[in-house]
């Protein structure tokens, strides 16, 4: 292959948010950028998610990231023109054991969780009987995930960086990423392709366990056509993030949700919510892992994601407009940061919280590239959590 793409002091293969915050990492840095990605535009994890940047829950170097993401997307948003909110997140507690866990939590956090009487949970967001009280996460924001990445790539290529979209990287070696549509020189490169690490790098895969996450996901209509402004997450959400194994409390509602609803927990349901800017809401969701999923789809996942934000809305029935499948990299560690060679670096959020993280993990990886040589395995670590 003759055809040449030209060179870029850095080149990102990915274009979901992962590379998209390598890529302005770099331009903020005064870097020339070029990405490079097999679609015609964003369409895995980045669009199909919460739109949630839900900092504040996390734990280790993902809270570090989280809250290095947060002032970004913010600049972000202004900068490229898509919608963000400063919402926060409520936290709804329908036992006392998770609210013991939220009251512990808050001791840990001080002001970034405020405790909610059940009054204040319902004055908030709407929720069917049963809630016992909740907290508020006044810190997290939400993003409307569907137009953000298209929104920042255009912004980054009005800022100089190329976007050489429907073109696949089909090899990727020291200084030069070899595509679809001709080779490309780079100064140094990063490989964000998600869950797809282990099409080129079979064996990093394998050593970070790389598998991939589906989830179950539906758009309904709010059966209250109300504006509800922060991400509303419920007891099983508890069970999915990492601030809160800090709380001694956490361990009984494990024991009572997985006794009381042993087919919700073997399903990985986050309970949860947020509400789209044309005001129909985005619910789920369920989790499988696989290194080959499964093409075929449960309907019972479907109907049990319906049943239970029915009841926690206080809802008869839900209304749904759209059904989708998100699909997420998971691993023995929460990121996946790794040196295959010289000058490369190859990076995936293995543990489903990439627009909260990618953000503030994007400056990290690029430090790495800025100095001599390559860092250790040691410093890899310490980046992977």
């Amino acid at each position: 292959m003759n055809d040449t793409l030209g060179a870029a002091d850095v080149v990102v293969v990915g274009a979901g948010i992962v590379g998209l915050a390598h890529a302005y990492e770099a331009l903020e840095r005064g870097l020339s950028v070029a990405v490079v990605e097999r679609d015609e535009r964003a369409a895995g994890a980045s669009v199909r998610n919460f739109g949630h940047a839900c900092a504040t829950a996390q734990d280790g170097v993902a809270l570090e990231y989280g809250l290095a993401a947060r002032e970004r997307w913010v600049k972000l948003a202004d900068a490229a023109g898509f919608w963000l909110g400063r919402t926060g997140t409520v936290m709804v507690a329908r036992a006392e054991d998770e609210l013991a866990v939220l009251t512990e939590f808050g001791q840990l956090r001080g002001a970034e969780v405020r405790a909610l009487t059940a009054a204040e949970v319902a004055r908030r967001v709407p929720v069917g009987p049963g809630v016992v009280g909740g907290a508020f996460l006044p810190d997290d924001l939400r993003i409307d995930q569907r137009a953000a990445a298209a929104a920042i790539a255009r912004h980054l290529a009005e800022r100089g960086a190329r976007f050489h979209w429907a073109t696949t990287a089909l090899a990727v070696e020291p200084g030069l990423v070899r595509t679809s549509r001709g080779e490309l020189r780079a100064g140094s490169i990063v490989f964000a392709a998600g869950h797809d690490v282990d099409r080129h790098f079979p064996r990093l895969a394998e050593r970070f366990a790389v598998r991939r996450c589906v989830l179950r996901m539906l758009r309904v209509d709010n059966p209250h056509g109300t504006v509800i402004e922060p991400a509303v997450q419920t007891g099983f959400s508890l069970l999915r993030y990492g601030g809160f194994n800090a709380c001694p409390s956490l361990p009984a509602v494990r024991e009572r949700l997985t006794r009381e609803h042993p087919e919700l927990i073997g399903i990985g349901l986050n309970l949860m919510f947020t509400q789209r800017p044309d005001g129909t809401l985005t619910i789920g969701d369920t989790h499988a892992y696989d290194v080959t999923p499964s093409p075929f789809d449960q309907e019972e996942l479907d109907a049990a994601v319906l049943r239970e934000s029915a009841r926690l809305l206080g809802a008869p029935e839900l209304t749904v407009r759209e059904r989708w499948r998100g699909v997420y990299a998971s691993g023995t560690s929460p990121f996946l940061v790794a040196a295959p060679a010289d000058g490369i670096r190859v990076v995936s959020v293995t543990s489903g919280v990439g627009m909260t993280t990618a953000l503030g993990l994007a400056p990290r990886v690029l430090d790495t590239l800025d100095g001599e040589g390559t860092p250790s395995a040691a410093e890899l670590a310490a980046l992977c959590g």
